[in-house]
């Protein structure tokens, strides 16, 4: 696994607890589907290992053989299959590179979903996706760029899993995407200046039915060169749970989308700013169906009010600098915008995993793990050359 061009950025912080973590690793990949996802394998095989592991170990915790867990993955391939058939010989190249079953590898893929199956509905609803997301448009921004960016807040563990993978398309866009070792698509942006970020969202009408899992569903947003397929994606998708679904553009177009698992409800910018946190907020929405999130993720309802106010103060000036600093907001530490690690009502170590920001103009994707307890960023790019860098 390489770091490639990546480059450390370290802000200006007092933070006081600061401790080395380990960047998440950059994995080039390209060729048809087959041939990417053997390559993804080999090169992330000990992460993937700890990916399956970690779910295996928590579903096996509720007394789920390995067998049943599989066969709740397998439920997932026929819907797959028919959204997107590239995926499941994608998936199979990674089984194949990482010398893992298939099934696990549809796991991490549609880990959200298998929780669920595995009747473990009370604990999922215990450790949920956190998250804070945000756009900026280029009407604000002080170098006329859009900035998009958020803080996953899921597993402290999941810090070792993660990996940056930068996958070159045959018929496509080139694309960069955050994900879990193993996942074909979380957080990322692609050539044709398409960003994609996601928050946990929970309703009354979630998993009556299967659909296409999410982290597959954002990988079909990072294909697209319009915008407008990535919207209907989004929009018309059939899935099985509940999920807001932020999607920019680099020319000065975002939507976020709060995705029941049979519509899809727009929420647009207000002052040139995009801010969601874990809770529905669309008055459509919440006339036609109940919120049953907020009860386990009450500080989301402040967590966007927080960056939303630190991003005002800043107006003038605000670019990814603003962004940065407003997710790193503490206040009401440990229930803030940027967590530390903390036992929640789960019982699991949870944290802010990772700290994401965009330029999709520049193909430009900032990291940082851990950012409660670790300041430092690494610099991915579209770009794999000097030349192109400087281009």
């Amino acid at each position: 696994m390489l770091f490639g061009t990546t480059k450390f950025i370290k802000p200006k912080t007092t933070h006081k607890e600061e401790l080395p973590v380990e960047p998440f690793p950059l994995i080039d990949l390209r060729g048809d589907a087959e041939t990417r996802g053997r390559s993804y394998g080999r090169q992330a095989s000990a992460r993937i290992h700890r990916s399956i592991g970690h779910y295996a170990a928590q579903l096996g915790a509720g007394g789920h053989s390995a067998e049943r867990i599989r066969g709740w993955a397998r439920e997932f391939v026929p819907h797959i299959e028919a959204f997107a058939p590239d995926y499941v010989a994608e998936m199979r190249g990674i089984a194949e590179g990482a010398n893992a079953p298939f099934e696990d590898i549809v796991l991490i893929n549609c880990r959200t979903e298998v929780l669920q199956l595995g009747k473990r509905a009370e604990v999922a609803r215990k450790d949920p996706d956190g998250c804070t997301g945000i756009v900026l448009l280029p009407s604000v921004t002080d170098d006329g760029l859009l900035v998009h960016g958020q803080n996953w807040d899921w597993k402290k563990e999941c810090a070792e899993t993660g990996v940056v993978l930068r996958i070159r398309q045959e018929h496509g866009p080139d694309m960069l995407t955050f994900v879990e070792a193993g996942g074909l698509a979380r957080a990322g942006l692609n050539e044709a200046g398409i960003a994609i970020t996601a928050n946990y969202l929970e309703s009354d009408r979630d998993y009556r039915k299967l659909g296409v899992p999410l982290a597959l569903l954002r990988r079909k947003v990072l294909e697209q060169e319009y915008v407008a397929r990535a919207f209907h994606a989004v929009y018309t998708t059939p899935k099985s749970g509940s999920n807001n679904i932020i999607v920019s553009q680099a020319g000065g177009v975002a939507i976020d989308f709060e995705c029941a698992p049979d519509e899809s409800f727009q929420i647009h910018a207000t002052d040139g700013m995009i801010v969601h946190a874990n809770h529905w907020q669309s008055p459509v929405a919440l006339s036609k169906l109940k919120d049953t999130g907020i009860v386990n993720t009450p500080d989301s309802l402040y967590r966007d009010m927080r960056v939303r106010e630190l991003l005002e103060k800043q107006r003038g000036s605000l670019g990814i600098e603003a962004a940065r600093s407003a997710l790193f907001d503490d206040y009401q530490t440990p229930h803030s915008v940027c967590r530390p690690p903390r036992v929640n009502s789960g019982g699991n170590l949870s944290a802010t995993v990772a700290m994401l920001l965009m330029k999709p103009a520049l193909g430009l994707l900032e990291v940082c793990p851990l950012p409660a307890l670790n300041r430092s960023f690494t610099r991915y790019t579209l770009a794999d050359t000097p030349a192109e860098q400087a281009a």
